[in-house]
């Protein structure tokens, strides 16, 4: 079966889930066109996602122009059809509300210039990830007569903006959460006729990222944090925490691993505290020295305020590491107090440094224990074949339906 997918950006560092995803579903035997808004001239670190790049169609590449001109040949192809996704356009900007009607119009236009590549390509199904601008193109697509359609909804930001989300769902073939929580989270915001569309796949691991030997928990005190560093991720608030603990002269590391607009801020802050000997930030890198940051230290710290379910913990859990993080959405689902890691109330700095001390005066064996339980809960639940296979039968029962 020929299916489509649909990115705001792609590939992009934080969102390896999406290319496993896709790469598992071409295992089975699935033609995927990758298309995406914008990402042709990003700068992307791991080989994989370089290779995505070359296999991608952006659609914003070559200019508001060709938009225009995809616009006004799909008005003049099948002028009904134009007008009625006109119009749904129109009214996904009344009850969006958070963005002017110049963005729906844009969507359309991009609608407009997907269309073509979906019915070249010969594509039956259109998945989006994110519930967002995405998944209204998709919607539009096909409301200008392209194939069924679905997306994936990840939260937190679905679920705080206005964005048109039950009309989404409604006309969709069916919307995948990816927690128990952001199944909620939909049930929530839609009427229960459309709660069976809601259908539950997580994102997965694929085996060779965690199908090596088991490498002990190190006896160096390293911490690691892994993402974008953005205010919602909580990291300010993690170097805080490593403060207090320095104050107490308890030994440390930390390393943060990635990139984004909070960077100068970290910076400023971690030489504000003389911690520049034990705290470091790598900026983006590939998911081998993610691999390898994360069997360096002794467990994955993510203080997060706002998330959906992180796949760095999985990631984490998968290489026998322990993991501390907030009781916020789909975390609880996967990390077990006192099994397999350490929950604390978001935003609390008292508790987040309990929480580090803790772990750094743990014993090794108990770490380890740890780490063992988080791995079989990781593999039993976040194994990237089990969930593309789910994702499979929902494609083709989509496709039969038609």
């Amino acid at each position: 079966m020929k299916i489509a997918y649909l990115i705001n950006q792609y590939p992009k560092v934080s969102h390896s889930f999406i290319r496993r995803e896709i790469l598992a579903l071409e295992r089975k035997g699935f033609q995927v066109q990758r298309i995406a808004l914008r990402g042709w001239d990003t700068s992307v670190p791991d080989p994989e996602d370089r290779l995505e790049q070359q296999r991608t169609r952006y659609v914003l590449r070559h200019g508001p122009a060709v938009l225009l001109l995809s616009m006004l040949r799909a008005a003049l192809l099948s002028p009904a059809r134009f007008f009625a996704a006109l119009a749904l356009a129109v009214r996904m900007a009344r009850e969006s509300r958070d963005r002017p009607m110049v963005y729906h119009l844009a969507y359309l236009a991009e609608a407009c210039q997907i269309l073509p590549w979906l019915r070249g390509f010969g594509a039956r199904h259109l998945h989006a990830h994110f519930g967002t601008n995405s998944a209204e193109i998709t919607l539009l697509t096909h409301a200008l007569g392209g194939p069924s359609f679905s997306f994936t909804v990840h939260g937190p930001e679905e679920f705080s903006r206005p964005m048109g989300l039950a009309e989404k769902v409604h006309r969709a073939a069916f919307v995948v959460a990816i927690s128990s929580f952001g199944r909620s989270q939909l049930y929530l915001r839609l009427p229960h006729q459309d709660w069976p569309k809601v259908q539950l796949v997580h994102c997965g691991l694929e085996q060779a990222f965690y199908d090596i030997a088991p490498v002990p928990v190190p006896v160096a005190p390293r911490l690691a944090c892994v993402g974008r560093l953005g205010e919602e991720k909580g990291q300010t608030l993690l170097i805080e925490s490593v403060a207090r603990l320095a104050a107490k002269h308890i030994p440390f590391e930390l390393v943060l691993i990635g990139d984004g607009p909070l960077r100068g801020q970290l910076e400023k802050l971690i030489g504000q505290y003389g911690l520049s000997k034990q705290v470091r930030i790598t900026g983006w890198v590939s998911s081998t020295e993610v691999r390898a940051e994360i069997l360096a230290a002794r467990a994955l710290v993510l203080p997060s305020f706002a998330e959906g379910l992180p796949v760095v913990i999985m990631e984490a859990m998968a290489l026998r590491r322990p993991v501390l993080t907030t009781y916020i959405a789909g975390i609880p689902e996967l990390v077990r107090p006192g099994e397999n890691g350490w929950l604390f109330p978001a935003g609390s700095l008292d508790d987040l440094t309990n929480a580090l001390e803790a772990c750094l005066t743990a014993s090794i064996e108990d770490l380890q224990k740890f780490g063992d339980a988080g791995y079989s809960r990781a593999i039993a639940r976040h194994s990237i074949d089990i969930e593309a296979s789910k994702l499979a039968e929902l494609f083709l029962a989509a496709d039969a339906s038609e």
